[in-house]
């Protein structure tokens, strides 16, 4: 009863109970049929037809039912074979179709597509409830979890005796048949909010695409920036025009450069505005059902909101420690925004510009402050930035820190023509894994980066290897030109690349304990910390490249980004920060009759926030937090994470270098390898020796350590 790994946000279909008299087509049985091919099967991506999922779930999910039921009826006595290790052999058709359906939902989708997962969305809900709610089997694992330590098992057969009990257990296994039924029917119309709240947001980002077609509208945009844009709009029937998509990679580039105010304000708007425009897409009154369901949960589960739910299998283990932790940081960040602003408006100020500082403003006068403190403009690094090129430096830091090498094959099936495929072979050339990445934006595929594991690593069934993927939203350049990245989305480049290393790496007996199957604010750890490598000389001096001349990026150039690398760290801090806070304070509030949009405006303002910037992710389009209980009061993970993320990359600095062998040993062994074998806050201990220390995190933003 695994299931499949979906990072940042899950967008996985699960299955439903088989409804009586559905016969399994044989097209629909390709769909949950075990993988076959090279490198221990593949996923069939070309197999797929949309018709096919309904029933193949169904079928998938009578499967799993049939298998629990019979551990569940076990005449004999429950010990960790027959009850635990026999659950880990449960549900391989599920996590087939899961794996191939969340691609179609979050990457391909289609109308007939979000039909069947608005079908689908609670079915699965129930689905999961009848297992994690079945009283005799529960029993059974109570059982095998009483006497975890003294009936010989390993540590690791301990752990995963655990996470079963403790999965089971909050999700009300041991409830009354009235609570149960109770929380059933909440989780089926949570999904169904969640199926609504994703859809309208897809609509949104689709449908809000401004146009350009006038050199005047261009002003102040870079070369492969209106190449891109050309690109977009071409691909959406409208050549020779110039699309800015309604996506962060695509306004991003838009609001640093383009001098027409009137312009960025309007994209600003249209982005800041998804889910949110009182129209058949707004998603508030979905996010006041969600966050009432949410309450009413956590209360029959004994909990008093779901924020203390959430949290209480974490590191942070209750709320109260998140927001001391938020809190710590949240003074210094809006500090540092008041003098980043005071800067920006003093340039606004000199140029005569006769403006004052608003949200469409702040990236594009930042470049000009940023050129001006350090001589410094990110366009010009970003002639350095091939997305190639860096996949291939990612490559060669993780070779070095892991002893990877990649290979490309053609041999396998993808579910679009700008999938490409590596396998990843350890030192000694056995084969490891597969790694897919799906680079850029189109229709039907949803905004921002995530890493999906489409196969968990094990070895209680034999030797089982990982298929991971990375997905993106980068803009297409024109026909035969290096896609150019800005450093941010380079960042983001690895951040995803360590989610797919953490699979990769594992080396673990089970499938449930395998990989990035961690508490939510551990698994941001192992992509935080491989952000660090972009920045070491070794790869910029490799593979920052110059696009025409195809010369290493000069030194001068590198010292500059490091010596401004805390430059806007105000905006970056806060506008991640306030959606953590506001996501935080969501969850607490109890049964309260919350307006999103005006719990919003009023908890910013008492929290002191800057006007001259938005949240990260405001709450109408917050999907981490709204698309499934994914980050739900969990957004706060980020900052956890990348505490620990700063204080572990400096026991390689303290080694002497990013590339330490002994260091990176020592992570590989205690962290990258052992999925969730160990406690989290033990494996750090084991890694770095000692509990993480805050103070590397403000030292790296540039905030007071005191």
């Amino acid at each position: 009863m695994h299931r499949r790994t979906f990072l940042a946000a899950s967008s996985a279909l699960a299955a439903a109970t088989l409804t009586p008299g559905v016969s399994l087509a044989a097209d629909a049985d390709l769909l949950s049929a075990p993988w076959t091919g090279p490198y221990g099967g593949v996923p069939p991506f070309d197999k797929v037809k949309v018709a096919d999922f309904a029933p193949a779930i169904e079928a998938a999910m009578a499967a799993e039912l049939a298998e629990v039921e019979a551990i569940a009826a076990n005449p004999e006595p429950p010990t960790f074979a027959n009850t635990i290790e026999a659950l880990e052999r449960t549900g391989d058709a599920k996590d087939r179709i899961d794996t191939l359906s969340g691609i179609w939902s979050g990457t391909l989708s289609t109308p007939e597509m979000r039909a069947v997962e608005k079908e689908m969305a609670p079915k699965d809900a129930a689905h999961d409830d009848a297992i994690l709610q079945n009283t005799a089997l529960f029993k059974r694992i109570e059982t095998v979890y009483e006497a975890r330590t003294t009936s010989g098992l390993t540590p690791e057969q301990q752990r995963l005796t655990w996470v079963y009990w403790n999965r089971f257990v909050r999700a009300g296994a041991r409830l009354t048949p009235e609570a149960k039924a109770r929380v059933g029917a909440i989780n089926q119309e949570l999904a169904q909010n969640f199926t609504a709240f994703s859809q309208n947001l897809l609509a949104d980002e689709t449908d809000y695409v401004l146009y350009l077609r006038t050199e005047s509208e261009l002003k102040g945009l870079p070369g492969d920036v209106r190449d891109a844009a050309a690109g977009a709009a071409a691909e959406r029937g409208h050549k020779g025009e110039f699309a800015i998509l309604n996506t962060r990679s695509s306004i991003d580039p838009f609001l640093t450069y383009s001098t027409r105010r009137d312009l960025r304000e309007k994209v600003w708007r249209n982005f800041y505005s998804r889910g949110d425009n009182g129209d058949a897409h707004d998603n508030n009154a979905i996010i006041k059902k969600i966050l009432k369901l949410r309450v009413e949960r956590a209360r029959l589960l004994g909990y008093p909101t779901h924020a203390h739910w959430r949290l209480d299998n974490a590191m942070a283990k209750t709320p109260e420690n998140a927001m001391a932790l938020m809190m710590r940081v949240w003074p210094s960040a809006i500090a540092r925004v008041r003098e980043e602003v005071a800067e920006m408006q003093a340039i606004a100020d000199r140029e005569k510009a006769g403006v004052k500082i608003e949200p469409w403003d702040y990236r594009f006068y930042a470049e000009k402050v940023r050129a001006q403190r350090y001589n410094l403009d990110m366009n010009e690094v970003k002639a350095y930035l091939q997305l190639d090129k860096l996949r291939e430096g990612m490559f060669w830091a993780s070779g070095q820190i892991y002893g990877f090498t990649y290979h490309l094959v053609t041999d396998v099936p993808v579910a679009h023509p700008d999938i490409k495929v590596w396998e990843v072979k350890a030192a000694d050339g056995t084969h490891v894994g597969l790694w897919y990445l799906d680079p850029y934006a189109r229709a039907g595929k949803r905004s921002g980066a995530w890493m999906n594991a489409y196969r968990s690593q094990e070895k209680f069934r034999g030797k089982i290897t990982t298929i991971v993927s990375n997905n993106a939203n980068f803009v297409k350049g024109a026909p035969g030109e290096p896609v150019l990245i800005s450093w941010d989305d380079a960042t983001t480049l690895f951040h995803e690349f360590g989610h797919a290393l953490h699979g990769l790496n594992s080396d673990v007996n089970y499938p449930s304990l395998a990989g990035t199957a961690v508490a939510r604010d551990y698994v941001e750890f192992p992509s935080q910390v491989n952000e660090e490598w972009l920045a070491t000389p070794e790869v910029l001096n490799r593979f920052a490249l110059h696009h025409q001349t195809g010369k290493p990026m000069p030194a001068a150039l590198a010292a500059k980004i490091e010596k401004a690398h805390t430059f806007r760290q105000g905006f970056d801090v806060t506008e991640y920060l306030s959606s953590a806070l506001i996501d935080m304070k969501l969850h607490l509030a109890g049964d309260a009759d919350i307006d999103p949009d005006a719990f919003e405006r009023e908890e910013l303002t008492k929290l002191g926030m800057p006007r001259e910037l938005p949240m990260r992710h405001r709450t109408p389009q917050f999907q981490h937090v709204f698309a499934s209980d994914g980050y739900s009061a969990g957004y706060y993970s980020y900052l956890w994470s990348e505490v620990l993320a700063h204080d572990a990359y400096g026991a390689f600095t303290e080694a002497g270098g990013p590339y330490d062998k002994a260091v990176a040993k020592r992570l590989h062994d205690t962290v990258m390898s052992i999925g969730n074998t160990v406690d989290p806050a033990q494996a750090y201990r084991n890694f770095r020796g000692r509990d993480p220390d805050v103070k590397a995190y403000l030292r790296d933003k540039g905030f007071p350590t005191t």
